[in-house]
């Protein structure tokens, strides 16, 4: 199978299904001729044109709320935000309109529109373009969220969360969109459905459950206790919203050990969330430790790279707290 990056994953996915429904735009600021901040739309404005392909002011708020009114009127918008942290700025629109629509009208209406934004940290932003805003979305009844760790699953979700008739945050973390990894061909068309948790890893010692740039990071650690003749399963959740709990819980019921692992401030994370999920469940009786969760440093994220590094979990953060929890 051919190797793609993340950031071509996205496109592929956006292209694809532009060609085939042209009620799909895609709406942001420099994502037209510019190719986005990121490059992830680069060569759409010339494929598409400003119709399809609208560069907008530097309003978030504006733009968002247009996403929402085209959804509601028939379009199907992807709306790309520069740094998820400018989310802020969409949240009156975004959480108040959008995501109460189908609630509203008892299921009669429908905001299928994707919100895509670059999240995290490790590229040197600093405090006000690295955050990891999952938990304020995940909060929000009637929102969809999606954060894939793999070009193949990059590709597959955003499919996925084109057609689906509620508002989708779809947040992509920046380290990843130069990762390369196996997709299939586009005549090979495939989706992911929201709400199905990948096992990236078997095992039968203990369980980490993540998301994201963690994943990676995970499988990394987990490789790394092989020689210890430790097995490791590792879970990539995919969709914080719907969460695959039956997974979480059956692998926790397996191997009676969990850590979760977040980018995200540990305090308030979307991590404590899938704690709850395993200690309120019947897998609860199968536990050998209490669970424990591993995520980023209650700090803003700083601009000096060698802070940066150490306010989020690392292999060695990651190792440290296996450790931990097999003792």
């Amino acid at each position: 199978m051919r190797e793609i990056t993340y950031a071509d994953a996205l496109k592929e996915a956006m292209c694809e299904e532009m060609r085939k429904d042209k009620r799909i735009i895609l709406m942001g600021e420099d994502v037209g001729i510019y190719g986005g901040a990121f490059g992830v739309s680069r060569g759409m404005f010339a494929e598409f044109g400003e119709e399809r392909v609208r560069d907008t002011p530097i309003s978030e708020l504006g733009i968002t709320g247009c996403a929402v009114g085209a959804a509601m009127t028939g379009l199907l918008p992807i709306v790309e935000i520069m740094f998820s942290d400018f989310i802020t700025l969409a949240m009156e629109p975004l959480c108040n309109q959008g995501a109460k629509n189908r609630f509203q009208f008892g299921g009669q209406g429908a905001v299928p529109m994707v919100l895509r934004a670059p999240g995290g940290s490790g590229t040197g932003a600093a405090e006000q373009h690295s955050q990891s805003p999952e938990a304020w979305v995940a909060n929000i009844p009637g929102l969809k969220v999606v954060i894939p760790s793999t070009p193949y699953d990059a590709k597959g979700l955003l499919k996925a969360s084109i057609y689906d008739p509620n508002p989708v945050v779809f947040l992509e973390q920046k380290l990843l969109y130069r990762t390369k990894g196996p997709v299939p061909d586009p005549a090979e068309d495939y989706t992911i459905p929201l709400g199905k948790a990948d096992v990236k890893r078997q095992g039968k010692d203990a369980t980490i459950i993540t998301y994201g740039r963690m994943v990676q990071r995970c499988l990394k650690a987990a490789q790394s206790f092989e020689a210890k003749g430790v097995d490791l399963e590792v879970i990539d959740i995919r969709t914080l919203v719907p969460l695959d709990k039956e997974t979480l819980i059956a692998s926790a019921k397996k191997t009676g050990k969990v850590l979760v692992v977040y980018e995200a401030c540990q305090t308030g994370g979307f991590g404590g969330e899938i704690v709850s999920v395993i200690v309120e469940s019947e897998a609860f009786f199968y536990l050998d430790a209490p669970v424990k969760r591993l995520g980023g440093m209650d700090v803003p994220i700083p601009y000096n790279p060698h802070l940066e590094a150490q306010v989020v979990p690392t292999e060695e953060k990651i190792a440290a707290a296996v450790e931990s929890l097999l003792k």
